[in-house]
């Protein structure tokens, strides 16, 4: 078998029109999914990839809001923050950017969401679940890692004799 290019761009496409239709279903049934992102601090690289969430949630049709906190912030606000959107039924997942501040602990952030809510699945609950194949939420990277893996597998044995 020869090399083969993989278009992360083109899978990329093919997984946003997927996921724009599973949206559009949930829509039609009366539910607008939801995603929270909060961010704390200036960190560059991440201001990017938040904006790059928001427009991805806006070319599926998922709604989308972002929690901006400086970072002096103290970690009680953004404690306070998460759990307001843990019990808003608007919001559906629940993402916090990281890094945080150094005056953060990670830890405690994190397990702040609601396991149901946990779209990073970094939350404990969503770890131990992940060994028995039992998340709510797998992790986001691993989950887009194994999706690319199938779709290329699925393309090579569709350009199989």
């Amino acid at each position: 078998m020869g090399a083969h290019i993989i278009d992360g761009k083109k899978i990329a496409e093919s997984v946003r029109a997927e996921w724009k239709l599973r949206a559009e279903k949930l829509i039609q049934s009366g539910i607008k999914p939801g995603l929270a992102v909060i961010i704390v601090g200036d960190n560059a690289a991440s201001s990017i990839y938040v904006k790059n969430k928001v427009k991805a949630c806006s070319e599926i049709g998922i709604y989308s809001e972002v929690h901006s906190f400086s970072g002096s912030t103290q970690q009680n606000d953004v404690l306070n923050c998460i759990q307001s959107l843990n019990e808003n039924p608007h919001i559906h997942g629940i993402l916090v950017q990281l890094p945080l501040p150094s005056h953060f602990e990670n830890n405690r952030v994190i397990t702040s969401i609601a396991v149901e809510k946990d779209v990073d699945g970094f939350h404990l609950y969503n770890i131990g679940a992940l060994v028995t194949g039992n998340t709510i939420f797998s992790p986001c990277t691993p989950y887009g890692v194994m999706v690319m893996l199938e779709k290329i597998i699925f393309r090579l044995k569709a350009n199989t004799p």
